[in-house]
């Protein structure tokens, strides 16, 4: 089969290699569509990641796509189901699976290898973390589900209330996911970005107000503005960086509710003001990755139809092409998503 191998920085390949084996417990899936991702084009800018992938190996981890093999005694599913796979399966039995905190699984294990024709889904991914498509959904909606989960469970976390007033900082495909989520629970948007294009499409999802936060800006300042000095109920980070990461907090009124969910460069250090945090009773939260259960929470959305590939994804490309979309990506941040078929 042809697949994307990444073998360091900026280092990739589209070549022939072997097509999976499986193993008892495992299926065999034939990739419809796999999405571009930001942690995508992370791993590719640095050539690894650390608890994801080690180089040289296959990666893209949003899929889509058609059964074609079981392993023995695979009951779930069978040859030409439609179904969407988790990149993840937690152990269920460690300190934190027990205590509900699946994401933070001491053994998570993690699977690569969607930039392919075919990608093995291991046993414990099969058993709790993969889902039949229904009929009528597209292969590419499916494939937004994973991303999808992460971010239902960061807005989860955060709170918001019918009612309120969200900052949303950061309009790439994740944070246009957290207007769609919030407009649907009936809290009043702010948007923030640093291009008319993303605030474009934030305005297309509902949001009510758009904020340029270019470099240099101070967002903060209009966004009281915006809220009679009160500030925010609940603002979400969705780009990953330090001076980000202040307007957040800045923003919030008292009892407010920050998610810090853009994760920053390695090393990076945020000063916080710790009376403000203490005397206006500030919550710091912040979200990492997704669990089973918000993976169907999410494959429930896309179903209902509340999220669809047609807002967040682009272009499509042919498996060939990646090198070229994963530099294009790099260009700059806030770029749709991809749509790539093997």
């Amino acid at each position: 089969m042809m697949a994307a191998v990444l073998y360091g920085k900026e280092h990739l390949r589209v070549e022939p290699v072997a097509v999976p084996t499986i193993d008892s417990g495992d299926i065999l899936v034939r990739v419809k569509v796999a999405l571009t991702c930001g942690t995508d084009v992370k791993v590719f800018r640095r050539g690894y990641h650390a608890r994801m992938i080690v180089p040289p190996a296959v990666f893209g981890h949003e899929l889509a796509g058609d059964v074609v093999a079981v392993g023995a005694g695979v009951t779930r599913f069978s040859v030409g189901q439609r179904v969407v796979a988790a990149n993840s399966a937690p152990c269920e039995t460690c300190y934190f699976c027990r205590r509900g905190l699946q994401n933070l699984c001491e053994d998570l294990l993690f699977n690569n290898g969607a930039y392919a024709e075919y990608i093995r889904i291991p046993a414990r991914i099969v058993e709790g973390n993969t889902y039949e498509i229904p009929a009528y959904v597209d292969y590419r909606d499916a494939a937004l589900v994973e991303p999808l989960a992460c971010v239902v469970r960061g807005f989860e976390e955060s709170g918001p209330q019918p009612g309120d007033t969200m900052a949303i900082i950061g309009l790439g495909p994740i944070g246009l996911m957290f207007v769609k989520l919030a407009k649907l629970r009936g809290c009043r948007v702010i948007a923030v970005g640093r291009r008319k294009t993303q605030l474009d499409r934030a305005a297309s999802l509902g949001a009510d107000d758009l904020i340029v936060g270019a470099d240099g800006s101070d967002p903060v300042a209009e966004i009281r503005a915006l809220t009679h000095g009160r500030g925010v109920d609940v603002s979400i980070e969705a780009v990953g960086k330090p001076t980000t990461w202040q307007w957040a907090v800045n923003c919030l009124r008292r009892g407010g509710t920050v998610n810090f969910f853009g994760g920053c460069p390695n090393d990076s250090k945020v000063n916080l003001d710790t009376a403000l945090l203490h005397y206006s009773e500030i919550t710091c939260k912040a979200s990492f990755h997704h669990t089973p259960e918000y993976i169907r929470k999410a494959l429930d959305l896309v179903s209902a139809g509340h999220i669809t590939a047609s807002v967040f994804v682009n272009r499509e490309e042919p498996l060939a092409n990646l090198l070229e979309v994963m530099r294009h990506l790099m260009s700059h941040n806030g770029h749709l998503k991809t749509a790539i078929l093997p």
